[in-house]
């Protein structure tokens, strides 16, 4: 038997709690919840079906040393001492990856440089020779987090972020992250035994999800490789066995339906659907949301409406009244699931809801909130065995320090561009140390550069208020009046893959020679053979109320 060791999955901020449970699930060992990640305990095998099996991760790390630094020269002297040679050869290109959080370690990108210059000098210093660096392709990608003075190097077992399935060949304009969209679904609570609506589908990531989830296919099946592979102890039996085990997948008696108004999204769902094999499982059609009818059928909605980065705010408070009409007429009966940004958003909804959980959507603060629907009043609907809260909702929503400010959620704006790189911009890295404070998000890898942001915006705030107050001084004097104008006043001025054996990869005799393949029929059930594809065309986003948001 195959010794343990320990790993890390990495996730996003609130999402810890869902990951961990998929762990227990999957068999993990000392499974502990820290912040944006949670560590566990497994073999080769067990970090294999991590990296092919878990929906909430975003990398599976295997850390090679703790250790304690003061300075850079700390970081060099420890990565010099890993025996390199076991792990790696002069063959093997790799990249450093770093995470810093530290007053004393100012610049990620020097930490990274001490770290590749340790190991390079240990290849001189014992072969004589030198590994190569790569940025964009490299056999082997190495993490460094530092939290002050404490430091974990470790492998990525994952290679490219988890988020990137495969499935999504097509896309609109900033489509939600797919461990968010699986996180969703896992916090709804749905039990597949009613179907599945999403109203605002965009290129149909929660539909796919959803329907993933339904069969319990896991995401791995249509990655095309996996960190791992390129390390010198790959077992491909071992991940062959794992690809080609579909004992856990399972039918799925009910529907899943998509709506969205944009066309081209409309279209993007389909695709996307098709190429992940569920096609038969998910209806899409193009519909406002001031058309939604009433399911036939129990159903459970999760969505994600329009945040608003480009349509007007009232524009915007539509969409969320329509929504909560929608809820109050058309969805009574059913539980309902929205995640947005804006508090003033869900106020246009109309709706109390029964339970609220704090979430980043990338670079967004956001909220999840459950509304539970129903006719007549609520002591009614109790009197009948409804159920508004679960148990479990009520133990959360007492914690303390689940919105850490304590303030009503007026939520911040975009703090960052979270589409031009959503592994890295979105996966800010693991920090178990409750109560960290940490730099300014926007510049998390540059603490003086932070302060300097802040101090810009410091003084960007003092000049903006002091030009307005002058401003309106000059307007007053223009009018012979030199006093502020009164509220009134203002009032009127503004008036009113292919690798293995299984039917969904059709060349893995390429790969692991001939194996049987399931499904010999001929079916291609799980779509394409490379399911990368173009990133989509994003101009259908032009009509009706889709704007910046997530699918």
């Amino acid at each position: 038997m195959e010794h343990s060791f320990e790993l890390i999955a990495k996730t996003f901020q609130g999402l810890e709690e869902v990951l961990a449970q998929e762990l227990i699930e999957l068999g993990a060992d000392e499974v502990q919840i820290g912040r944006r990640m949670v560590s566990f305990r497994g073999d080769k095998a067990m970090m294999y079906r991590a990296n092919f099996c878990l929906r909430t991760a975003v990398r599976i790390l295997k850390p090679l040393k703790h250790f304690r630094a003061k300075d850079p020269e700390d970081v060099y002297r420890a990565v010099k001492s890993v025996d390199w040679s076991e792990i790696l050869d002069i063959n093997t290109s790799f990249v450093v990856d770093t995470t810093v959080y530290s007053t004393e370690f100012r610049n990620s990108k020097f930490v990274a440089y001490k770290v590749k210059d340790a190991i390079v000098d240990y290849f001189m210093e014992t072969q004589q020779q030198r590994p190569n660096i790569s940025i964009t392709n490299p056999d082997l990608r190495l993490n460094i987090h530092i939290a002050e003075d404490d430091c974990t190097l470790s492998l990525d077992s994952s290679g490219e972020s988890l988020h990137l399935r495969g499935y999504r060949t097509a896309t609109v304009e900033a489509p939600i992250n797919e461990v968010l969209a699986a996180a969703l679904i896992k916090m709804s609570g749905w039990k597949f035994d009613c179907d599945f609506i999403d109203p605002f589908c965009g290129s149909g990531t929660l539909l796919v999800e959803a329907a993933l989830m339904a069969r319990n296919i896991f995401p791995g099946v249509f990655r095309k490789k996996f960190g791992f592979e390129n390390w010198k102890d790959f077992d491909p039996e071992l991940l062959r066995a794992i690809f080609d085990d579909d004992s856990q997948e399972r039918e799925f008696a009910h529907h899943i339906y998509g709506y969205d108004l944009n066309l081209p999204a409309v279209e993007a769902a389909q695709t996307n659907a098709k190429a992940a094999g569920v096609s038969d499982l998910i209806t899409v059609e193009q519909r406002d949301i001031r058309n939604f009818v009433k399911p036939e059928q129990p159903a459970v909605m999760v969505t994600n409406p329009p945040y608003g980065e480009r349509l007007r705010p009232e524009d915007l408070s539509q969409i969320y009244r329509f929504l909560g009409e929608a809820l109050k007429k058309q969805f009574q009966g059913n539980d309902a699931w929205v995640i947005s940004s804006r508090e003033e958003l869900f106020d246009a909804m109309r709706l109390r809801p029964s339970f609220k959980v704090p979430l980043h959507n990338g670079a967004l603060d956001c909220e999840l909130r459950k509304y539970v629907t129903f006719e007549g009043r609520l002591e009614n609907f109790r009197g009948e065995g409804g159920i508004v809260k679960t148990d479990e909702e009520k133990s959360r929503m007492g914690e303390k320090g689940r919105f850490r400010d304590g303030r009503k959620r007026d939520f911040s704006r975009k703090r960052g561009d979270f589409d031009r790189d959503s592994d890295r911009n979105a996966e800010r890295d693991f920090d178990d140390r409750d109560g960290y404070e940490r730099p300014a998000p926007d510049f998390a890898d540059d603490p003086e550069l932070a302060a300097v942001y802040r101090n810009l915006r410091a003084r960007h705030k003092s000049f903006e208020g002091a030009r307005a107050a002058r401003e309106r001084k000059e307007w007053s004097k223009e009018r012979g009046n030199d006093r502020p104008r009164r509220n009134a006043d203002r009032r009127d001025e503004r008036g009113g893959s292919d690798r293995f054996s299984r039917d969904r990869r059709p060349s893995a005799e390429r790969r692991f020679g001939n194996s049987p393949r399931r499904g010999d029929d001929g079916s291609d059930r799980r779509g394409r053979d490379d399911f990368r594809g173009h990133r989509g065309d994003d101009r259908g986003n032009r009509r009706g109320f889709r704007d910046r948001r997530d699918d």
